[in-house]
């Protein structure tokens, strides 16, 4: 923010987009919006709550166009497989296909508000056409458990999740952000925007893409190559 300050300094106009998270919210109660107070619950949650109030400090202070978004938890195929969401399309349709047996959660009650990243990409690029900086919410406005999410992604493949599921309570947050739910009426109506791929719809799409991924890493297996895989079954 000081290059941006310094290289705006002689006239020259300049739009910053920070990438802001609904982990910031950590324990205040849902939905969250805007003006919802801050309960960051982990280290990452601290850090982008420090650096959301460094954007607003610069803008009020230097006039600087910085706009922070709030983003909920947007998925798509291209997630890191160390994200639970990724983590759970990944080892189902592995297991489905007999290229892996078990997959270790924890908490499966935790509830998020999941979006498909594409269209948050496209409400940053609307936040940054807006003709004053602000701050924004992105989510879809519902909030769904991990259990939820295996639900849909087992039910697509056929399979009895909870045959194959472990909880592991090593792989519990040491303090847990239990319930994130958007409130996106800002963006709705300032930018226009509103989410268009529902829940179902996202899920299955991760799935897809994966089972795409397995079969290939079947098909290899089959003809006697080794394949080194980076996922994990763990969460």
């Amino acid at each position: 923010m000081e290059a941006l300050r310094d290289y705006t300094a002689e006239g020259r106009r300049v739009k910053m987009y920070q990438a802001g998270s609904s982990e910031m919210f950590g324990s205040t109660p849902p939905p969250q919006n805007e003006v919802s107070p801050f309960h960051p619950r982990s280290p990452y949650a601290v850090a982008k709550a420090a650096a959301h109030w460094q954007c607003v400090n610069y803008r009020e202070a230097y006039g600087l166009f910085i706009c922070n978004g709030i983003l909920f938890n947007h998925e798509s195929p291209r997630r890191g497989e160390t994200f639970v969401t990724r983590k759970i399309t990944r080892a189902l349709t592995r297991i489905s296909l007999g290229l892996e047996t078990r997959l270790h959660l924890g908490n499966l009650d935790a509830r998020r508000d999941w979006g498909f990243a594409g269209e948050y990409v496209e409400v940053m690029w609307l936040m940054l056409q807006q003709s004053q900086p602000d701050d924004y919410v992105v989510g879809t406005g519902e909030s769904y458990s991990v259990r939820d999410f295996l639900d849909v992604a087992a039910e697509y493949l056929n399979l009895k999740w909870d045959e194959h599921v472990t909880i592991d309570p090593r792989y519990f947050r040491p303090a847990e952000v239990d319930f994130l739910q958007s409130d996106n009426t800002k963006a709705r109506e300032r930018l226009g925007w509103e989410p268009k791929v529902g829940f179902r719809e996202l899920v299955r799409m991760m799935v897809d893409s994966d089972m795409e991924l397995a079969r290939r890493e079947r098909t290899l297996i089959n003809a006697g190559h080794a394949v080194h895989t980076s996922s994990s079954a763990h969460a």
